[in-house]
């Protein structure tokens, strides 16, 4: 039975393994990337789902209608090349082996091709294949001149139909158009982002912390959804105003597109704005805003922080509130205030729990779920990638 879809592919392409396969140990090199398929397959997440393993590639593709935003997605995609990158360095760090296989691991590195496509999906037996010319163009990328013509070696590749599903227009002035040419395909044109930069930016990153004796106000819920999905919504002004309380919100000062820190949620209560200064944009794990409130006479700032922690079922979201700045008056009023705002924002978060649970459901008929791919199965993609079979 066949049935045509449209949806998101995406590959995931472990670079410079061939090379590093004609220098190692094949024992030492089968447990190395039998680790770093696992973390790739870990890492892939509804609504993408795994299509198969290729030798030293994951094969996902996700479903029109339950796609996240284009922000999130790209984030996604840049958290798996964090989580790869940390891996590697772990490898380096805690080797003691001085077998070639080890020794050169640090040689990896991770390239991703997104495409928007029009696919069938056959059946044949207990098994799935994905089949149409957009498949084909996306395989076809692999083959690419990247490298030779803008000298990054490793990058996400977007054809020019999926940046422009994912309203990323605006975040192509961050990335590098490239031209592609195949015989019976034409000139096909993509945008490269470096993924290098992202790797330095999250490595160096400080973390910013409340410290305990310094919360001012605390309240958490659990929600029956993965952390990738919340962060999205929590990320969307029309659900994250749920959450805060007011009657809208609006994000200014986006940086290629994008929300990150240094843009701004302007929030509407009533008469009454107030600014929130992104200060920490962790994806899917934490969100960290300084509030400007205006008060009669005054105005304060507090910190508010925002933490996704995975639960067994769902996610857990901790919402709080940090020490009030500003002069004695303002920090006196806000103090007083504090204490009965408690059930006003533990009230707001269950309600954004529930608004967004809503949300998925009415999506949930096509919404995929996290992939699980048999311990034997990877064994055998990388028998395969080091011609053991």
């Amino acid at each position: 039975m066949t049935s045509t879809q449209q949806g998101f592919l995406l590959i995931a392409d472990i670079s410079g393994y061939t090379r590093y396969l004609s220098t190692s140990e094949l024992e030492h090199a089968q447990g190395i990337l039998t680790t770093l398929l696992e973390l790739l397959i870990e890492h892939t997440r509804p609504p993408l789902q795994v299509y198969r393993l290729e030798g030293d590639a994951v094969v996902s593709y996700s479903l029109a209608g339950v796609e996240l935003q284009g922000q999130t997605f790209v984030e996604m995609v840049e958290n798996t090349y964090v989580a790869f990158r940390r891996a590697i360095d772990l490898m380096v760090l805690n080797n003691t082996c001085q077998c070639s296989a080890c020794a050169n691991v640090s040689s990896l590195d991770l390239k991703f091709f997104v495409h928007r496509a029009t696919f069938a999906i056959q059946r044949l037996g207990d098994r799935q294949e994905l089949v149409g010319s957009d498949v084909n163009l996306i395989h076809r990328l692999l083959k690419n001149h990247v490298v030779e013509q803008t000298g990054i070696r490793a990058y996400t590749l977007y054809t020019d139909v999926a940046i422009r599903k994912l309203g990323l227009a605006e975040a192509q002035a961050g990335m590098t158009e490239h031209r592609e040419s195949y015989e019976h395909l034409g000139e096909v044109v993509v945008w490269v982002e470096d993924m290098h930069p992202v790797w330095e930016a999250r490595k160096e990153s400080l973390r910013i912390t409340i410290p305990p004796d310094k919360v001012s106000l605390h309240v958490e819920t659990v929600i029956d959804l993965p952390v990738e999905l919340v962060w999205d919504y929590l990320a969307q002004p029309d659900f994250r105003r749920v959450l805060i309380g007011s009657d809208r919100q609006v994000v200014l000062d986006r940086k290629n597109g994008r929300i990150a820190e240094g843009s701004k949620y302007q929030c509407y209560h009533g008469d009454v704005i107030i600014m929130q200064t992104v200060v920490q944009w962790r994806p899917f794990e934490q969100m960290t805003t300084e509030d400007l409130v205006p008060i009669p006479g005054s105005s304060i700032r507090i910190l508010m922080d925002y933490r996704l922690e995975p639960e067994p079922v769902g996610t857990k979201l901790v919402q709080e509130w940090g020490p009030v700045k500003g002069n004695i008056f303002g920090r006196s009023m806000t103090r007083m205030i504090l204490p009965t705002k408690r059930k006003e924002a533990q009230a707001d978060i269950e309600k954004f729990k529930a608004v967004i649970e809503a949300e998925t459901a009415r999506q949930s008929e096509r919404r995929l779920e996290t992939t699980h791919i048999p311990p034997d199965e990877i064994t055998r993609a990388v028998a395969a990638s080091l011609d053991l079979e």
